[in-house]
């Protein structure tokens, strides 16, 4: 049977994926296929599993070592993850201590009990979260390889994303639950002890057999594949397996990574969106869930309208939504929320957590490097989908006319804290979880208005789609995303990029005096460190309003108007970064103005936006900033 089934596999690894393997000319990336049988002991709150990968090198290396991440076994007491989150100076407060306290029984672990190399065994040593192996013959450029794992795991207590028995009472939340083969890349390999932050993979197709008790209700990445037989709402209603165990058979193509919950007790519902996705909702009902659930699929498929024109179409035929987990958590078309919320802060998590789709599943970036390429652009499209959805009035809430205003105050309080560090920094090496946070999820988001303020609306929309299209399915990095903005606005942006991403330098600009001779010149200076392009808005007692836009001179070149409301809108002569003063002379005199203003849109985190108006008035409040 094993030689039978082993054959059978290998039959179906050998037809070469190649969906995703040429990005650019000089950006390979590797591909994988795993075949995973699971057998799960719901007692126990273990499972035994064979694992069958197949993975090819598309890099010019040759690999003499591979690495697996081995996640299950960060939850136990002294592993580093528990070590960082008690002494880091602001714990996570869902983590702190718990892991310390953890017993035999809760711990997570998994256990390899035999790995084979080309039907050879081969040596491996795990060290903490990583499964270090070290091949007997190397895996030669352009080759194809099969790896044979058997090994046990048992799930731990819910304390961070993945786990058995949540606060809400769901059995499992199964992400990060087998050995994942670490990515080799461009880069190198990128095998990270897990410390409780991103997650980084290969593209590939995952075969997956789960084997649990019969009562349980599955969700997971991917298309189910024995429907009838299962039932529970994905076939013919009940269950047809009398008694024992069920088995669930899952095929998805094209992810990189794969996760799955489990319950006796969930509800699953389904809603075809029109043009769009199979959506699959898993949850527990009660008092706390059934109405709120039951009204989310209206909100998601309107939501879906919106997205699919303003960031891209959802490439996959699912989206499962499943109340698990300990807050919300992101995976190839899945996400495991906590469900016993109000209605808007349901929505609020469920579109998050899909909008990742677009910047994580879809496009990948490297999450321990670019933390803020995935959360803050994440952020960003959740913003705006959520404002969206107050205006169709799908949730409540009050329409703004710039959802972004909390977001740039709280940059503008981090960057004046002195605790902020540079987006540059390693997800897992941040000093603070607030620095992380506000880092990833508020100047990740930041980062994306604030460029629409320096290109201009038009050249941004445009360049947004560009960039999904363009780097979907290749793990794109910083640079790669600035020069799709670059040649979308034909204005150079590497400025840009290294002040946002390499520095904490932030933005002040003044309005220290008004000059009048004939016409009016405005005295400007940049009291902070990071140089911008600077639109100054005079409005005159006749109540006519001239918008004057003076670029950076590293731009070469300016954004296009694109306000129509405007009596008037002229590009200055470039401001050099290199030079603290500007004087812009405009033609209205200067018993003519009513007021100066610099930024009037709030276009850019400007700290002390009290010194960028004339005439001066009272000290604005953080709301107001």
């Amino acid at each position: 049977m094993k030689l039978i089934f082993k054959t059978l596999l290998v039959s179906l690894l050998t037809i070469t994926w190649i969906g995703s393997i040429s990005a650019q000319a000089d950006r390979w990336q590797q591909s994988i296929k795993y075949k995973m049988d699971i057998d799960v002991d719901v007692d126990k709150n273990q499972y035994k599993a064979k694992q069958y990968i197949q993975y090819v090198n598309n890099s010019p290396d040759e690999l003499d070592k591979v690495f697996y991440h081995l996640y299950f076994n960060a939850f136990q007491p002294n592993s580093m993850m528990d070590v960082r989150s008690r002494t880091i100076a602001d714990p996570d407060r869902r983590v702190g201590s718990r892991i310390q306290a953890l017993t035999d029984k809760e711990i997570g672990y998994i256990k390899v009990n035999g790995l084979k190399h080309q039907g050879e065994d081969v040596q491996y040593e795990m060290v903490g979260t990583i499964l270090e192996v070290t091949l007997n013959e190397p895996i030669q450029p352009g080759s194809s390889t099969l790896f044979e794992m058997d090994y046990e795991a048992q799930v731990p207590l819910q304390v961070r994303r993945s786990g058995r028995d949540s606060a809400e009472g769901v059995r499992f939340s199964m992400s990060q639950w087998y050995p994942k083969m670490a990515n080799y890349d461009y880069q190198g390999w990128h095998a990270n002890p897990y410390v409780g932050r991103e997650f980084y993979g290969i593209w590939g197709d995952y075969d997956v057999t789960i084997r649990i008790d019969k009562d349980y209700i599955v969700g997971a990445t991917g298309q189910l594949q024995n429907m009838d037989e299962i039932g529970y709402g994905y076939g013919s209603g009940k269950s047809k397996v009398e008694k024992g165990k069920i088995t669930y058979k899952f095929l998805a193509q094209n992810v990189h990574d794969f996760a799955w919950g489990a319950d006796p007790d969930y509800t699953h519902e389904t809603y075809q969106v029109k043009d769009g996705p199979l959506l699959h909702f898993l949850y527990q009902p009660g008092e706390k869930t059934t109405e709120n659930w039951q009204n989310l699929p209206k909100a998601m498929a309107k939501a879906y309208e919106w997205m699919k024109v303003r960031y891209g179409e959802y490439p996959y035929d699912n989206y499962y939504f499943v109340q698990g987990g300990d807050g919300g958590m992101e995976y190839p078309q899945l996400t495991l929320i906590t469900g016993e919320r109000s209605y808007g802060s349901l929505v609020g998590v469920s579109i998050h957590e899909w909008m990742h789709s677009w910047y994580q599943m879809v496009l990948a970036t490297n999450e321990a490097l670019y933390p803020w390429m995935d959360e803050g652009f994440t952020s960003f499209g959740s913003t705006e989908t959520m404002n969206y959805l107050k205006k169709e009035g799908l949730i409540p809430g009050e329409v703004s006319e710039n959802p972004f205003v909390g977001t740039f105050n709280g940059q503008a309080n981090m960057a004046l804290s002195g605790i902020e560090e540079p987006l540059s920094t390693h997800a897992d090496h941040y000093n603070t979880n607030r620095a992380y946070g506000v880092g990833s999820y508020v100047k990740g988001q930041v980062f994306l208005k604030q460029l629409e303020y320096v290109i201009g609306k038009e050249a941004f929309d445009k360049a947004l789609l560009d960039y999904y299209e363009t780097w979907k399915f290749k793990h794109p990095n910083p640079n790669d995303f600035i020069r799709v903005f670059e040649k979308n606005s034909g204005l150079e942006l590497d400025w840009y990029k290294e002040y946002m991403v390499n520095t904490t330098h932030y933005i002040d600009y003044q309005i220290d005096t008004l000059i009048g001779n004939k016409g009016t010149s405005i005295e400007l200076s940049r009291q902070g460190m990071m140089p911008m392009p600077v639109d100054v808005l005079v409005e005159t007692q006749g109540g006519k309003k001239y918008l004057y836009n003076i670029p950076l001179q590293i731009m070469r070149g300016a954004k296009e108007n694109d306000n129509s409301s405007l009596d008037g809108y002229k590009v200055m002569e470039d401001w050099p970064w290199t030079h603290p003063t500007y004087s812009l002379k405009v033609p209205h005199k200067i018993g003519d103005i009513k007021t100066v203003t610099i930024d009037p849109n709030y276009g850019m985190v400007d700290v002390n936006r009290n010194n960028g108006v004339w005439p001066r008035k009272e000290v604005m409040s953080d709301g107001e900033r």
